[in-house]
């Protein structure tokens, strides 16, 4: 409404100005043809164009413009002088509706239903996993999804479940649903998966809230001009810097060079402190386009702290970091790093470790990153990352086995986050043959290789690890054939547990209580050994199991992401991982279940 009485307005203003303009008019004629001619007799209605005597055409005098009817308009709805000034390009555009819409053609618009990555053929979940479940246990599942999870396997059975093709459940709306999706698969730092996620729909379609949530992860994966379609077409509602920049920036990119100046030029002069290298790095990245060919400097001194924002643009542009800024970067931005093609293989390598660990990278993904930078060891240079390169190389075609176990030793031994080596490693060790010489490696191999489920190539191991070993714990969850425990293997094993409070035991007994391979009588028995209950209800507990009991695979998959909160394993109890298996495997998912309870033995 605001738009129509600014436009009547403008209306109003412009006939009001052509209207003085016939009243005082300027001649162009010299000399005695500037005499003003006598004002001329009221005139009456002609009549009907007819043809004169001589065969001329009379043209009927032109009358008076209509009055343009401003009743209920208030002047002071129009914009004065200086708030036109200091509009930007886009708002004007906005305000006068000249903003497109749609960037697709009506015929090739898609519909808003199975939005997803994941078709079930190609290892989806089935496309109405949620059509019939209630919207308000799906929102709150997927609202409390805040953060990373403590388990790879689980980070890999909630990507999978978010990024499936799916409808919306009953009473939400799909762009809602999509929507919740891409900002958990945000949270856990999946943010090339969230991107193809809103990708799949019409940015016609987008709401504010997924706006956002598409916007974080463009600059996730340092896809800055992917972000365009997003901002100039999509319904955004921020008011922030970042929206600003991107605007002037996507402006660039689509052949306004001069406005997006303009505007990147006006937001730098408020600019103050350290956001002034924020509207910098937008300026560089801006001046890329078109003819803004314009020399920017960067200056990273007082700059505070490395934001996501300033972490995606340096990327995006190549603009080196000081190191003293990376010295100390957080999850989010080392699994981004690991994710930006835009940086060398040594640059990615740094965050290759937490990625492959979290369950961003597969084991192969990994592989390939430590083995380009083997390729390119010319260019390299010093780069600390080589050495295990080269010991990666000798654990993969070593002829000798014992040196090959001894490459693996160290690369596991190279790094902070040793599980992440465990996923490097993994087909290495599953090329190692089996044999009572290397025993005493046997629980670290087998766990390297059920990082990348090669539970087969880890059963090869059965008959050489001691029994009450880890190794032999792990292979009893991992078994793709079932079986059960005795009491005399569970009494072996806790007896020589070492680990902090017997939390290898805890989790030993859960996942084996979870999959059914455990008695109850040795259920009850080491329960009380181990001081634990797996029974006590919770609100979650009884969700999952609720889940569980009508065969809702979606459902209990997001329910588990959401008992896997968390940084550290010490963050997971058995209970919650008794249910979080026994869930699972009840629905049909009894590998991830697997996977996921060795994980547990194998990192608690």
């Amino acid at each position: 409404m605001k738009r129509g009485y600014w436009l009547a307005g403008a209306a109003l203003v412009i006939s009001s100005s052509v209207v003085v303009a016939q009243r005082a008019p300027e001649s162009i004629l010299p000399g005695a043809a500037n005499t003003p001619a006598p004002a001329p007799a009221p005139a009456t209605p002609a009549p009907t164009q007819s043809p004169t005597a001589s065969g001329e055409v009379v043209q009927p005098l032109p009358s008076a413009p209509a009055p343009v009817d401003t009743s209920g308009i208030s002047l002071g709805d129009i914009p004065s002088v200086e708030e036109l000034e200091s509009m930007t390009a886009a708002e004007l555009d906005e305000a006068l509706g000249l903003r497109p819409r749609y960037d697709i053609p009506p015929a090739a618009r898609r519909a808003t239903r199975e939005i997803g990555i994941i078709a079930p053929a190609e290892g989806g979940l089935p496309t109405g996993s949620l059509a019939r479940q209630p919207a308000s246990i799906v929102r709150a599942a997927l609202g409390a999804v805040q953060g990373p999870m403590v388990s790879r396997w689980g980070h890999i059975l909630m990507r999978r479940a978010l990024a499936s093709r799916l409808d919306a459940p009953q009473g939400m709306g799909p762009v809602e649903f999509a929507t919740l999706r891409a900002r958990a698969l945000n949270s856990m730092g999946e943010y090339a998966a969230a991107r193809a996620l809103v990708q799949d729909i019409d940015t016609a379609n987008y709401s504010p809230a997924l706006t956002r949530a598409a916007i974080d992860a463009y600059v996730g994966t340092s896809d800055i001009v992917g972000a365009c379609p997003a901002v100039r077409l999509g319904k955004g509602d921020e008011e922030t810097p970042r929206w600003a920049m991107l605007e002037g920036i996507c402006a660039a990119f689509a052949g306004e060079s001069q406005r997006a100046q303009n505007d990147l030029r006006r937001l730098l002069s408020r600019a103050e402190g350290d956001a002034r290298l924020d509207v910098l790095l937008a300026q560089r990245f801006a001046g890329a386009a078109g003819e803004g060919r314009r020399a920017v400097t960067i200056e990273w001194d007082g700059s505070g702290d490395l934001t996501p924002w300033r972490f995606a643009m340096a990327n995006a542009l190549g603009e080196p970091i000081p190191e003293d800024l990376t010295d100390d970067l957080d999850n989010s931005m080392l699994i981004s790093s690991a994710l930006t093609p835009a940086l060398s293989a040594g640059q990615r390598i740094r965050g290759a470790d937490v990625a492959a660990a979290s369950g961003v990278l597969s084991a192969r993904a990994i592989v390939d990153l430590y083995s380009l930078l083997y390729a390119e060891r010319e260019q390299a240079g010093e780069d600390p990352a080589l050495p295990v390169a080269s010991r990666l190389r000798s654990a993969y075609v070593d002829p000798s086995p014992a040196e090959r176990i001894a490459a693996i030793r160290d690369v596991w031994n190279g790094s902070d986050d040793e599980y992440g080596r465990y996923v490097l490693t993994a087909y290495a060790a599953a090329r190692v043959t089996p044999s009572a010489d290397f025993a005493d490696d046997s629980g670290d191999l087998i766990a390297s290789m059920l990082t990348a489920g090669l539970d087969r190539d880890a059963m090869r191991w059965a008959n050489a690890v001691d029994e009450g070993s880890l190794g032999w714990a792990l292979l009893a969850l991992a078994n793709p054939q079932g079986g059960t425990v005795t009491d005399g293997q569970l009494d072996t094993f806790f007896d020589d547990d070492e680990s902090t409070r017997s939390r290898k035991s805890r989790m030993l007994l859960a996942g084996l209580a979870g999959l059914g391979r455990v008695g109850q009588d040795e259920i009850a028995e080491y329960s009380d050994r181990l001081e634990m209950n797996f029974t006590a209800p919770t609100r979650w507990t009884r969700m999952i199991d609720k889940a569980a009991e009508v065969n809702n695979g979606a459902l209990v998959a997001y329910l588990a992401g959401l008992g896997m909160q968390g940084t550290s394993w010490d963050q997971m109890t058995a209970r919650h991982l008794y249910h979080i298996v026994s869930a699972l495997n009840a629905v049909g998912m009894e590998a991830e279940a697997r996977m996921i309870a060795a994980e547990a033995v194998a990192r608690a």
